[in-house]
């Protein structure tokens, strides 16, 4: 699975892998499968709750999910597992 490249507002910068969990945990909070999801809908706000689960669950203090997290960063970047950037 992919991984995200998390740049906040502080200048931390973090990547996080797609764990099966995390996606498991996507899908149940969208009723979807994540593939499909992202096929379909091409939601940019898709990308924020995975780089909001994707921190939550590595321990970061994060705001619940919405418009005040989402204001803490500066990009989420979807990279490749074989990314040598990442």
């Amino acid at each position: 699975m992919a991984q995200l490249k998390i740049t906040r507002a502080s200048g931390e910068v973090t990547t996080h892998k797609i764990s099966p969990a995390i996606e498991y945990a996507f899908e149940i909070q969208f009723n979807e499968g994540i593939h499909k999801r992202f096929r379909t809908e091409e939601r940019q706000s898709d990308i924020y709750w995975l780089a909001w689960k994707c921190l939550s669950v590595s321990g970061a203090q994060v705001e619940m999910f919405g418009e005040k997290f989402v204001s803490t960063l500066v990009s989420v970047d979807v990279l490749d597992d074989e990314d040598p950037n990442a």
